[in-house]
């Protein structure tokens, strides 16, 4: 039996956002407002996310020997990125 009760707005909106392709667009600009909740204050500090091209992060570091300790913990930073989302939304950092 199909129920005539109206849908919540947020589930609305999620549906729309699905339905128009422009989720996953949006989950893109998420995590670069969530850049320093999801790495940290310290890292934050010498990085900014500037874009998302298809999955690959996009990140401008200030300082060079931070740029060559942020590669080996680019893995680390991924999952971190993924996890706060549950899905794949980054599968690429590059840090220049």
């Amino acid at each position: 039996m199909k129920s005539d009760a109206p849908k919540p707005i947020a589930e609305a909106i999620l549906c729309t956002l699905h339905e128009l392709g422009i989720q996953k667009k949006i989950r893109q600009y998420e995590v670069i407002e969530l850049w320093e909740t999801i790495v940290g204050e310290q890292i934050a500090k010498v990085t900014a996310a500037e874009r998302i091209d298809d999955g690959k992060l996009f990140v401008h570091v200030f300082r060079a020997p931070w740029r060559n300790e942020l590669v080996f913990l680019k893995k680390e930073v991924i999952a971190k990125i993924n996890a706060v989302f549950h899905e794949e939304v980054v599968y690429d950092i590059i840090f220049r």
